[in-house]
């Protein structure tokens, strides 16, 4: 009786834990809507980065700095920018 009954939890057990669940795979976070905090500038020196529109560097289409404390920003960015220490 003691071989059947443990034979049946056995059977079980082997059942729920070698075949599981399938394993539901998390979808990945989506970045472009994430909102993180603007950091603090106040400690930091003032400094600015003026982007262009190209590789001539010519025609100023954005900035984006910190000066006295305040993250201030217009226009757009690229990958063409210069950096300009305000200090």
């Amino acid at each position: 009786m003691r071989a059947s009954i443990f034979g049946g939890l056995l059977a079980t057990a082997l059942m729920v834990v070698g075949c599981g669940a399938p394993v539901e795979q998390e979808e990945a976070a989506d970045l472009s809507t994430l909102e993180s905090p603007i950091p603090d500038c106040a400690n930091s020196p003032d400094s600015l980065y003026t982007y262009y529109s190209d590789a001539t560097y010519t025609t100023q289409i954005g900035i984006r700095g910190c000066s006295c404390g305040w993250w201030y920003s217009s226009g757009r960015t690229s990958a063409y920018s210069l950096y300009t220490p305000e200090c």
